[in-house]
């Protein structure tokens, strides 16, 4: 089989990593890529939202199957332009990544179809805004309706640092037009965690459990990012929560968006609040969450192939999905100033070093290559991930081979993994 994988960061490489296993396969494509994919595949100069090249590639070389990384041409709709042409590509189709493009459809889906989930109004109006700000109380949390790369989410302390917030999106001047629209949400209190599926629509088999870190700094402090770290399995995703997660989260969203003439097929992401063995609904992301990809595929035994395959075929109803009775931890290595303005083209040390670390990879996410040496091209650069006996022993393996790598300004999480720690 010939495959191409669209994207061009850590979970990407992660993607391509764990394809270039399968015996199914004999060549695979990323575009654009990165260094790393570069090891495995073949890169293309093709980004992620010229389409059409894409689709010119796919067909004119007879691409097999086409796996669909990030956000951004889900909602653009390359599923169905792919499939229109008969190629078969993983991942929804435009219509239903609407659930990840719009903040404001998933939170009247969820309370349409009875998923728990916190108490949200969406506003265009500064005014309204504010109102219902100065009525809900503080802290509270800012949405931009749209896609932000994971970063489009404020937790305000105050009422004055939410209507700020209100007020940098609907003007424009916070993530464009993702902004002009926002959900503002009652603050929940509890633990956070990643709870994926698989689904054709119809059936559904969930992956291993996760947990993110998305607060650039340790203790969860400071401003949201793409995510600074992940790990698998996450403790706080008892027996008890995950069949609460299924039948009260994923079973009637899927149900739901079928329902509403949406069927999702492709990887469903729900970002659970845990408390009290009860779970809420944060959000929904239309494909595999970026780092914790990275740790569940160092897990997943089986080959992903056939499973992705599967749900691009429609028909899910024969897979099963085996996974490494241990845990797998993924810290972040980001440039400075991340989330913010960063600087770029720092020549990284020491990745040869760290990757000969026994039960290692490093996932390349924000690289680029200059004058035959790896330099950072991006916020989140690196994601060390590290498979382990237990947690604790990934933990500690992740972070040796953090310690191997270095460049002008890095910064990363010293608390990866801690709460699993705390729970086990």
């Amino acid at each position: 089989m010939k495959i191409l994988v669209i994207g061009g960061g850590g979970r990407e490489h992660a993607l391509v990593w764990k394809i270039a296993q399968s015996p199914l396969v004999s060549k695979i494509y990323c575009a654009p890529g990165n260094p790393g994919t570069a090891a495995l595949a073949e890169n293309l100069p093709i980004s992620v939202d010229q389409l059409d090249k894409l689709l010119a590639f796919a067909y004119e070389n007879k691409i097999d199957l086409t796996v669909v990384g990030p956000e951004q041409p889900l909602s653009l709709g390359i599923v169905d332009l792919f499939e229109s042409h008969g190629l078969k590509a993983f991942g929804p189709s435009q219509q239903a990544a609407i659930i990840e493009g719009s903040k404001a459809f998933s939170k009247d889906l969820m309370q349409k179809y009875h998923v728990p989930t916190a108490a949200y109004g969406v506003f265009t109006s500064q005014m309204e805004a504010e109102a219902f700000i100065r009525r809900t109380g503080a802290p509270i949390v800012v949405k931009a309706d749209g896609l932000a790369a994971g970063k489009g989410v404020i937790i305000a302390q105050t009422c004055e640092e939410a209507i700020t917030a209100v007020r940098d999106m609907l003007s424009g001047n916070a993530f464009g037009s993702a902004g002009s629209r926002v959900v503002i949400e009652e603050f929940l209190t509890g633990e956070e965690a990643s709870f994926l599926v698989i689904t054709d629509g119809i059936h559904i088999v969930p992956l291993a459990s996760a947990q993110d870190h998305k607060a650039v700094f340790d203790g969860d402090q400071g401003p949201n990012t793409g995510g600074m770290g992940a790990y698998s399995p996450a403790p706080v995703v008892t027996p008890d929560i995950h069949e609460k997660a299924m039948q009260q989260v994923i079973r009637p969203t899927v149900a739901g968006m079928a329902a509403e003439g949406r069927p999702y097929s492709g990887v469903l992401y729900a970002g659970l609040m845990v408390k009290d063995g009860e779970v809420k609904t944060l959000e929904f992301n239309a494909r595999f969450g970026d780092p914790e990809c990275q740790p569940l595929l160092m897990r997943m035994k089986s080959d992903i192939v056939p499973i992705l395959l599967a749900v691009a075929e429609g028909d899910l109803s024969d897979v099963t999905i085996d996974w490494f009775d241990k845990a797998a931890v993924c810290v972040v290595m980001a440039s400075e100033g991340y989330p913010g303005d960063y600087r770029k083209g720092d020549e990284i040390a020491g990745l040869e070093q760290a990757g000969a670390i026994d039960g290692l990879y490093v996932f390349h996410a924000g690289t680029a290559q200059k004058d035959g040496t790896c330099v950072t091209n991006g916020g989140r650069v690196l994601g060390v991930t590290a498979l382990g006996t237990t947690v604790k022993h990934a933990i500690t393996t992740a972070y040796q081979g953090v310690a191997q790598i270095s460049w002008p300004g890095v910064q990363f999480r010293n608390d990866i993994g801690k709460k699993a720690l705390e729970r086990v």
